[in-house]
């Protein structure tokens, strides 16, 4: 099933209205709070993106320079530059200069988990 029909397919509910207390309750109490669900929201908008995304695919296979960045995706310096700070806001990549050059890599080991577990779990549903 592709995204489109999964978006059509019917939504099952419940066929009467009937709360479990205790799994409301376990529930509850296993939630982060709002301030963390609130920052994970904006994490994931960063991730949101097909540039950036391929902009973090790339920096998890290797350290590379604003230039190299640029050949990669197909985009003018500004455009990198501009995907750049809202990768390094949201802490997922992170600068190092050296001379003229700036490179970036990926901010630490989790985000590139992120990423292929994200893929694992598409190619798993894919086939």
């Amino acid at each position: 099933m592709n995204s489109m029909e999964a978006s059509q397919a019917p939504v099952e509910i419940c066929g009467e209205l009937h709360c479990h207390e205790a799994a409301i309750q376990d529930a509850e109490l296993r939630m982060p709070d709002d301030d963390i669900l609130f920052e994970a929201s904006e994490f994931f908008k960063a991730f949101s993106d097909s540039s950036r995304l391929k902009i973090i695919a790339a920096l998890v296979a290797r350290e590379l320079c604003v230039c190299d960045i640029c050949e990669i995706v197909g985009q003018s310096q500004s455009a990198v530059s501009h995907q750049m700070r809202v990768l390094r806001a949201a802490r997922i990549v992170k600068s190092r200069r050296d001379g003229k050059q700036v490179f970036y890599s990926i901010d630490d080991a989790h985000i590139s988990e992120i990423l292929h577990t994200t893929i694992f779990h598409l190619n798993e549903n894919a086939k």
